[in-house]
């Protein structure tokens, strides 16, 4: 069955004996994306054009090294430009396991503000705020 949900596919491997038999009934279920690649596949799904999101991010040309998979960046600046997909937590998640960097984690207090922004749809500018008057370190910044 291709295309299982990441629950059925957790749950078939917690019950199987085998996972040589889990990864080869399941192979067509499995994604192996780069991060240009998921952000490629994250323009399509949303319908977002790359300048607009570039510009969004506040990270300027930079952003279009990043997207292309040239440069690894900070998970700050991967951030911005999830801030600036509007994507939700859980596809932010996958951008920055893409771009090698740890999910967000609501008991730590900076991520949390991130997460809080990308519920709520605010963009670099306004995280960038909030952070500033909880004094924290805001997204940017961090270009490197």
């Amino acid at each position: 069955m291709p295309n299982k949900d990441t629950v059925q596919l957790e749950n078939e491997l917690q019950d199987a004996a085998d996972v040589k038999e889990f990864l080869s009934s399941n192979a067509q279920s499995f994604q192996c994306f780069t991060l240009a690649g998921y952000f490629n596949h994250l323009l399509d799904k949303k319908n977002l054009s790359r300048s607009q999101v570039v510009k969004d991010s506040l990270l300027g040309d930079y952003a279009y090294h990043v997207l292309a998979g040239r440069k690894k960046t900070s998970r700050e600046n991967v951030l911005s430009i999830a801030v600036a997909m509007k994507l939700s937590p859980k596809d932010a998640n996958r951008l920055l396991h893409y771009a090698g960097h740890g999910a967000l984690y609501v008991r730590d207090r900076w991520d949390s503000v991130i997460l809080f922004g990308l519920e709520n749809r605010y963009g670099v500018a306004q995280i960038n705020e909030l952070l500033l008057d909880l004094d924290m370190s805001p997204l940017l910044g961090n270009v490197n």
